[in-house]
């Protein structure tokens, strides 16, 4: 079992930044990759960013790119998104998420970000 926690979160201006932090507890040694999903409301839950926790390429979704940059601590048990830029469009509700072998997710509570004049 693993456990995630998001904090980070909260309400900023159209231009502003946050950075959200996931920290990953208990069995983390067989996580493949971490990452952000993020869901607003009406919409599907869709991918932000994720790396992979042994090295390789991270991935982000266009709509972020440029904007958001995820980075992890030395012990691969802490996951950060720097966002900039940020835009109305962003609003949603941030989820980190940690995949496992054979198909196995692992998801934190949830953080909201809501960006707003």
């Amino acid at each position: 079992q693993v456990q995630l926690v998001e904090s980070g979160g909260g309400l900023v201006q159209p231009g502003g930044s946050l950075r959200l932090t996931c920290t990953a507890s208990g069995s983390i040694s067989d996580i493949i990759t971490m990452g952000w999903y993020r869901q607003a409301p009406g919409k599907e839950r869709e991918l932000v960013a994720l790396l992979f926790t042994r090295g390789g390429p991270t991935n982000y979704a266009d709509s972020v790119k440029g904007r958001f940059t995820i980075s992890k601590d030395y012990s691969y048990n802490i996951i950060y998104l720097q966002m900039s830029s940020l835009q109305p469009e962003d609003t949603a509700v941030y989820y980190c998420n940690a995949k496992h072998p054979r198909g196995v997710d692992s998801w934190g509570q949830g953080t909201q970000v809501t960006v707003s004049s």
